[in-house]
This record gives structure tokens, C-alpha cells and sequence, in this order.
């Protein structure tokens, strides 16, 4: 089994198994054995809903501390178009820039500029598209790892484009090294993130070897000190500040930013894993094909809605909807030349170095022979269960429970109901099968726990 990163570590001490986690989880990834909550490392998507729905705080998002700064020479923070809709309307991205560079930072760069470049990439792209639509852009991580681990199928419908953060981290590189004649690893490139997800995207590309940046920090982390460090940046002129913000990159902040400020019409914006589940599998059943282009988010509203932001998700929601607003009725268009994001992207400057593939899970036995028998096996277990879904067991399901049984990870008297023991040929069958049943790790994310010296 390939070893997969994970940006969301289990406290087995403050977990009280109350199995709200298990419920939540889209793809099934967490079980609950002796009380305690414990991830399948393979089906976790990193999608956070377990963090919101944890009452004991017992789950715990990682991100880079500020202190990963002093591990290179010149440092450049790079802050998602969310964190723009943390402060008050008076507080324009300029300010915020500013405020990012006195807080240690060598240099801060706008993402929503590069941000206007990709959605002019994929405005290229859809034009120029003839394959299997509706077209998912790939801006989530949670998204895309979702796909790979639910939908597969629809993988080759997934934007090829890689995502604005990566683009903005390989162009800084590339130009501080010429600029301070540095190597690009001295070069530290460090995303503001609304997400912990996030960090799987930089720690462990889906789609590449190696990402271009080199940390993320949260804007929770970052609020309190952000905050303090603006009160010594002048105010500045008002419409000059507004002129260096791209309308096009700063709805990248919120679900449906890029079809409005791209006017896209045969598109579909969506957020929230219930409703893209939904959503999903219409795809799959063949309904959206009318779709050119679907925006999905994890997070509620988009990244406004993101587990590590600070501000309210309506008034963040309203206030980048409100600049959008103001900076199309006052005409200011600080967006990037169309003639030439059409010139790189006929260069491939745009598009994404490797390929995605699907996310294998761990099958039922290495043995063919004997995957075969405990498939069958499964099927017999599960017409056994009482099929109440009750969740009492530690499985999400009486499905789930059924495939835990036959690799191992469960014993029939898990089920409270003790179905197996009203049928003896059965019961056998489970015996001579699974030998030595071995349970989950008590903590499958043990290499990940944070420091807490």
C-alpha cells in the first residue's frame, strides 16, 4: 500500500468514541475500535468534516508553524483570496499585503492575479475542449482526492490546469533566484491557507512529484498577529488600493467566483460534500452532460467557508461578494492581458507536470484466490447483518462492518445483535477464513503527531 500523508492527526487521549466522526466521513475512513476513533489511511480524503464535528476536539488539523520561516533565506507568503474577507471592508488586500511583509516575510505576493491568469486558461481550455463533460476543476484537494478514491471514472474530467497557488510558488522561485542569485530550495514559499487540506497538497501532490511550495499556515494562526501588524500600514489612497486587485482572482475565494466573473453559462457551482456527492453521481449516471464546468468546494461557500479561517462565513461570503461589486461598477480591471496568457498557454505554461490517477484501495487478500472467497464471504455476512446501519459495531455500516470482518479488523461479537451465532456453517466459514483477526492501529497517524515540546 502506497503510505499517504494526512493533514489531520487523532488524539486517542481526548477521543471519547462517540462515533460522530465515523457518521460524517463521505468515503468511510474511520472506524471506532476500543473507543477510540481510528482513520484508514487509504480512504481518507482530508476533507476537515470530522474536525467540525468532533465535541471533544480529539481530531486536530496540521499546518506549518511560523517558525518554518527561519529554514530559508528569503521567504514569501502566498495568501489564498479567503483571507482578504477576514478583516473589516475598510481593510483592502494592499493592507493586507503590506501587513504579511512586517510580520517577517521577505516578500508577499497577491494570489488573485495569478488567479485571473489560470481562469483565463480555462476559459482557453473550455473553448477548446471537445471530450466528456461537465469539466471539474481541480482547485480542492478534497475534490480531487475524492475522485481518485470514490469516482475514478471520472478522473480524464478533471481540469488539467494546474491550480493558481502552484503556478504563483514556481514563478516566485524562478524569479527571487535571479533576482538575489540564490538557490530556488533557499527560496521559502509559504501558502496562507483557509483549509488544512491544504497541506496535502504541498506535502503530497495527487497529481505530481513535487509541489513548489513549501509550507501552509493557517490564517488562524496568522489573524492576531496580521491584525497588529496592519495598524502601522498606512491607510493609502482608496481607489489606488482597489486598482491593484484582479476582479477575476478574487472570486477564486468563493463557489461560483470563477463561473461569475468568467460569465461561464452552461456551468455549475457547488460546495458542501453532501451536496457534491449528489452531484457526482448525476455525473456518473449520465445527467450532467449538458455541464461544461463545475466549480466544486469542500468547504461551505467555498474557501470563505475553510476550517482555519476566523471570520463569520456570511459576512466573509458578502464582503468579497461586495468588492467583486464595487470593482465592476467603478470599471477597474487590473487583471492580467488575455493575448498573453493565450501565448503561454499555447507554451503549456499552464497545464499540470504529471497525471492523475486513481487512489487503489487495499484489496480484500494479496492472494487472488483467497480475495475471491472473502468477497463471497462479505456477501454472506452482510445478508446476515441485521443491515440497521446502527453503527454500534465501530463500522460505519452494516456493509463496511461485513468487509471489516473478512480482513480482519473485526470479530462477529462486535455486532450487538451477535448474528453469527444462529448460524454455525457460517460462523465457521468466518473462522476457517480470517485467521487471527488484527485489529487497526491504535493510531494510524502516529508519524504525523504534532511536537509538543
Amino acid at each position: 500500500m502506497d503510505q499517504y500523508y494526512h493533514s489531520i492527526y487523532f488524539d486517542s487521549e481526548k477521543c471519547l468514541g462517540r462515533r460522530k466522526c465515523m457518521r460524517v466521513c463521505p468515503t468511510q475512513a474511520i472506524r471506532v475500535r476500543n473507543n477510540k476513533a481510528q482513520m484508514l489511511e487509504e480512504r481518507c480524503i482530508d476533507c476537515g468534516e470530522c474536525i467540525a464535528t468532533c465535541p471533544n476536539g480529539a481530531i486536530i488539523p496540521l499546518t506549518d508553524p511560523f517558525g518554518e520561516l527561519t529554514k530559508f533565506r528569503h521567504t514569501v507568503a502566498i495568501p489564498s483570496p479567503a483571507l482578504y474577507a477576514q478583516f473589516g471592508r475598510e481593510i483592502l488586500p494592499s493592507k493586507i499585503i503590506s501587513g504579511l511583509k512586517r510580520l517577517g516575510f521577505d516578500d508577499a505576493v497577491d494570489l488573485a492575479y495569478t488567479c485571473g491568469k489560470v481562469s483565463f486558461a480555462i476559459q482557453e481550455y473550455i473553448r477548446q475542449y471537445e471530450g466528456p463533460k461537465p469539466l471539474i476543476i481541480n482547485t480542492c484537494p478534497t475534490v480531487v482526492r475524492l475522485i481518485q478514491v470514490k469516482y475514478p471514472n471520472l478522473i480524464d474530467q478533471v481540469l488539467p490546469i494546474d491550480i493558481p497557488r502552484e503556478i504563483a510558488g514556481r514563478e516566485i522561485k524562478k524569479k527571487k533566484s535571479k533576482q538575489y542569485g540564490l538557490e530556488e530550495k533557499e527560496i521559502g514559499t509559504f501558502y496562507i491557507t483557509p483549509c488544512p487540506v491544504k497541506m496535502i497538497s504541498i506535502k503530497q501532490p495527487a497529481e505530481k512529484g513535487r509541489s513548489h511550495l513549501d509550507g501552509a499556515i493557517s490564517i488562524s494562526d496568522m489573524y492576531g498577529p496580521l491584525l497588529s501588524a496592519m495598524e502601522s500600514v498606512d491607510k493609502g489612497d482608496y481607489r489606488q488600493s482597489l486598482e491593484s486587485i484582479c476582479i477575476l482572482g478574487i472570486g477564486w475565494a468563493l463557489t461560483g467566483g470563477i463561473c461569475r466573473t468568467l460569465k461561464l453559462k452552461n456551468s455549475l457551482a457547488v460546495s458542501g460534500l453532501s451536496e457534491i456527492l449528489q452531484v457526482f453521481n448525476d455525473i456518473e449516471r449520465g445527467k450532467l452532460k449538458d455541464i461544461d464546468f463545475i466549480e466544486a468546494y469542500s468547504c461551505p461557500q467555498g474557501c470563505v467557508g475553510g476550517s482555519l479561517t476566523v471570520e463569520n462565513l456570511y459576512i466573509s461570503y458578502n464582503k468579497i461578494l461586495k468588492l467583486i461589486e464595487t470593482l465592476e461598477y467603478e470599471k477597474i480591471k487590473a487583471c492580467p492581458d488575455i493575448r498573453e496568457v493565450r501565448d503561454l498557454y499555447r507554451k503549456n505554461y499552464f497545464f499540470i507536470e504529471g497525471k492523475l490517477n486513481p487512489r487503489p484501495l487495499n484489496p480484500l487478500d494479496k492472494n487472488l484466490n483467497q480475495a475471491i472467497k472473502k468477497r463471497k464471504l462479505k456477501q454472506k455476512v452482510y445478508k446476515a447483518l441485521p443491515q440497521i446501519d446502527c453503527g454500534a459495531c465501530g463500522s460505519p455500516n452494516c456493509f463496511t462492518f461485513a468487509e471489516d470482518l473478512v480482513r480482519g479488523k473485526a470479530i462477529p461479537s462486535d455486532c450487538i445483535f451477535d448474528f453469527a451465532s444462529n448460524d454455525e456453517n457460517l460462523s465457521q466459514e468466518i473462522s476457517q477464513l480470517v485467521d487471527n483477526p488484527v485489529p487497526l492501529n491504535s493510531n494510524p497517524l502516529k508519524k504525523n503527531k504534532p511536537n509538543k515540546d
